[in-house]
Protein backbone atom coordinates (compact mmCIF):
# COMPACT_ATOMS: atom_id res chain seq x y z
CA UNK A 1 0.00 0.00 0.00
CA UNK A 2 1.37 3.40 -0.97
CA UNK A 3 1.99 6.02 1.68
CA UNK A 4 -0.52 8.85 1.74
CA UNK A 5 0.63 11.75 -0.36
CA UNK A 6 0.42 15.34 0.84
CA UNK A 7 -2.79 17.13 0.01
CA UNK A 8 -2.70 19.92 -2.54
CA UNK A 9 -4.76 22.07 -0.17
CA UNK A 10 -1.80 22.57 2.18
CA UNK A 11 -0.52 21.28 5.52
CA UNK A 12 -3.67 22.24 7.48
CA UNK A 13 -5.98 20.26 5.25
CA UNK A 14 -8.26 17.80 7.02
CA UNK A 15 -8.74 15.44 4.10
CA UNK A 16 -8.20 11.83 5.14
CA UNK A 17 -5.21 11.44 2.80
CA UNK A 18 -3.49 14.46 4.35
CA UNK A 19 -3.76 13.56 8.02
CA UNK A 20 -4.44 9.88 8.66
CA UNK A 21 -5.54 9.22 12.23
CA UNK A 22 -6.23 12.87 13.01
CA UNK A 23 -9.90 12.93 12.23
CA UNK A 24 -12.75 13.88 14.50
CA UNK A 25 -16.07 12.13 14.51
CA UNK A 26 -19.21 14.19 14.02
CA UNK A 27 -20.08 13.57 17.68
CA UNK A 28 -16.70 14.99 18.75
CA UNK A 29 -17.15 18.05 16.56
CA UNK A 30 -20.68 18.60 17.89
CA UNK A 31 -19.35 18.30 21.44
CA UNK A 32 -16.61 20.86 20.88
CA UNK A 33 -18.96 23.35 19.23
CA UNK A 34 -21.76 22.76 21.69
CA UNK A 35 -22.61 23.89 25.16
CA UNK A 36 -21.07 20.75 26.70
CA UNK A 37 -17.47 21.69 25.94
CA UNK A 38 -18.02 25.24 27.18
CA UNK A 39 -19.50 23.90 30.44
CA UNK A 40 -16.73 21.32 30.82
CA UNK A 41 -14.12 24.06 30.52
CA UNK A 42 -15.96 26.57 32.72
CA UNK A 43 -16.37 29.04 29.85
CA UNK A 44 -19.30 31.02 31.25
CA UNK A 45 -19.18 33.59 28.45
CA UNK A 46 -19.55 30.90 25.79
CA UNK A 47 -22.29 29.13 27.75
CA UNK A 48 -24.21 32.43 27.97
CA UNK A 49 -23.66 33.07 24.26
CA UNK A 50 -24.96 29.61 23.32
CA UNK A 51 -28.01 29.94 25.57
CA UNK A 52 -28.77 33.34 23.99
CA UNK A 53 -28.56 31.62 20.59
CA UNK A 54 -31.32 29.24 21.76
CA UNK A 55 -29.21 26.31 22.93
CA UNK A 56 -31.20 24.00 25.20
CA UNK A 57 -29.46 23.97 28.60
CA UNK A 58 -30.70 20.40 29.16
CA UNK A 59 -29.74 19.00 25.75
CA UNK A 60 -27.79 15.77 26.30
CA UNK A 61 -24.73 14.82 24.29
CA UNK A 62 -24.43 11.38 22.68
CA UNK A 63 -23.55 9.82 26.06
CA UNK A 64 -26.55 11.42 27.76
CA UNK A 65 -24.54 14.05 29.67
CA UNK A 66 -25.88 17.59 29.85
CA UNK A 67 -23.88 20.78 30.27
CA UNK A 68 -24.86 20.71 33.95
CA UNK A 69 -23.27 17.26 34.36
CA UNK A 70 -19.99 18.56 32.92
CA UNK A 71 -19.98 21.80 34.91
CA UNK A 72 -20.88 20.08 38.19
CA UNK A 73 -18.24 17.38 37.73
CA UNK A 74 -15.55 19.97 37.09
CA UNK A 75 -16.50 22.39 39.86
CA UNK A 76 -17.66 25.31 37.73
CA UNK A 77 -20.09 26.92 40.17
CA UNK A 78 -20.91 30.02 38.09
CA UNK A 79 -21.68 27.89 35.04
CA UNK A 80 -23.91 25.57 37.11
CA UNK A 81 -25.74 28.54 38.59
CA UNK A 82 -26.31 30.12 35.18
CA UNK A 83 -27.51 26.83 33.66
CA UNK A 84 -29.97 26.28 36.50
CA UNK A 85 -31.25 29.86 36.21
CA UNK A 86 -31.64 29.25 32.46
CA UNK A 87 -33.90 26.26 33.04
CA UNK A 88 -31.49 23.32 33.04
CA UNK A 89 -33.10 20.20 34.50
CA UNK A 90 -31.18 19.50 37.69
CA UNK A 91 -32.17 15.82 37.75
CA UNK A 92 -31.45 14.93 34.12
CA UNK A 93 -29.93 11.46 34.06
CA UNK A 94 -27.24 10.07 31.77
CA UNK A 95 -27.66 6.72 30.03
CA UNK A 96 -26.07 5.26 33.18
CA UNK A 97 -28.50 7.11 35.45
CA UNK A 98 -26.05 9.67 36.87
CA UNK A 99 -27.35 13.11 37.78
CA UNK A 100 -25.39 16.33 38.20
CA UNK A 101 -25.68 15.74 41.96
CA UNK A 102 -24.02 12.33 41.54
CA UNK A 103 -21.15 14.00 39.66
CA UNK A 104 -20.69 16.85 42.15
CA UNK A 105 -20.88 14.44 45.09
CA UNK A 106 -18.31 12.05 43.63
CA UNK A 107 -15.91 14.88 42.78
CA UNK A 108 -16.21 16.64 46.13
CA UNK A 109 -17.84 19.89 45.05
CA UNK A 110 -19.85 20.73 48.17
CA UNK A 111 -20.86 24.20 46.99
CA UNK A 112 -22.30 22.77 43.79
CA UNK A 113 -24.08 19.95 45.62
CA UNK A 114 -25.65 22.60 47.88
CA UNK A 115 -26.66 24.66 44.82
CA UNK A 116 -28.24 21.64 43.12
CA UNK A 117 -30.17 20.69 46.26
CA UNK A 118 -31.40 24.29 46.59
CA UNK A 119 -32.74 24.01 43.03
CA UNK A 120 -34.67 20.85 43.87
CA UNK A 121 -32.26 18.07 42.95
CA UNK A 122 -33.47 14.75 44.33
CA UNK A 123 -30.73 13.06 46.41
CA UNK A 124 -32.68 9.77 46.39
CA UNK A 125 -32.25 9.16 42.65
CA UNK A 126 -30.10 6.14 41.85
CA UNK A 127 -27.83 5.42 38.91
CA UNK A 128 -27.71 2.15 36.94
CA UNK A 129 -25.65 0.59 39.76
CA UNK A 130 -28.30 1.56 42.31
CA UNK A 131 -26.04 4.19 43.86
CA UNK A 132 -27.31 7.45 45.29
CA UNK A 133 -25.27 10.62 45.56
CA UNK A 134 -24.51 9.56 49.14
CA UNK A 135 -22.87 6.37 47.86
CA UNK A 136 -20.76 8.46 45.48
CA UNK A 137 -19.68 10.94 48.17
CA UNK A 138 -18.95 8.16 50.68
CA UNK A 139 -16.90 6.24 48.14
CA UNK A 140 -14.52 9.20 47.93
CA UNK A 141 -14.65 10.12 51.61
CA UNK A 142 -16.31 13.52 51.16
CA UNK A 143 -17.51 14.19 54.72
CA UNK A 144 -19.10 17.59 54.04
CA UNK A 145 -21.16 16.31 51.14
CA UNK A 146 -22.29 13.24 53.08
CA UNK A 147 -23.46 15.51 55.91
CA UNK A 148 -25.24 17.81 53.47
CA UNK A 149 -27.03 14.93 51.74
CA UNK A 150 -28.10 13.40 55.05
CA UNK A 151 -29.53 16.75 56.17
CA UNK A 152 -31.76 16.66 53.09
CA UNK A 153 -32.60 12.97 53.25
CA UNK A 154 -31.63 10.98 56.36
CA UNK A 155 -33.18 7.84 54.82
CA UNK A 156 -30.29 7.69 52.33
CA UNK A 157 -28.27 5.78 54.95
CA UNK A 158 -30.53 2.75 54.44
CA UNK A 159 -30.40 2.68 50.62
CA UNK A 160 -28.55 -0.32 49.20
CA UNK A 161 -27.04 -0.35 45.74
CA UNK A 162 -27.43 -3.24 43.26
CA UNK A 163 -24.68 -5.13 45.09
CA UNK A 164 -26.59 -4.69 48.38
CA UNK A 165 -24.03 -2.19 49.72
CA UNK A 166 -24.89 0.73 51.96
CA UNK A 167 -22.99 3.99 51.56
CA UNK A 168 -21.01 3.17 54.73
CA UNK A 169 -19.78 -0.03 53.05
CA UNK A 170 -17.98 2.03 50.40
CA UNK A 171 -15.88 4.20 52.72
CA UNK A 172 -12.16 4.44 52.03
CA UNK A 173 -11.33 4.13 55.74
CA UNK A 174 -12.38 7.45 57.29
CA UNK A 175 -13.67 6.51 60.76
CA UNK A 176 -15.37 9.90 61.32
CA UNK A 177 -17.42 9.38 58.21
CA UNK A 178 -18.14 5.77 59.19
CA UNK A 179 -19.68 7.03 62.45
CA UNK A 180 -21.81 9.54 60.55
CA UNK A 181 -23.12 6.98 58.07
CA UNK A 182 -23.50 4.01 60.39
CA UNK A 183 -25.49 5.74 63.13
Amino acid sequence: MAAPRPCADGPCCSHPSAAPGVQQTLDEMDFERGIWSAALNGDLGRVKYLIQKAADPSQPDSAGYTALHYASRNGHYAVCQFLLESGAKCDAQTHGGATALHRASYCGHTDIARLLLAHGSNPRLVDADGMTSLHKAAEKGHVDICSLLLQHSPALKAVRDRKARLACDLLPGNSDLRDLLAS
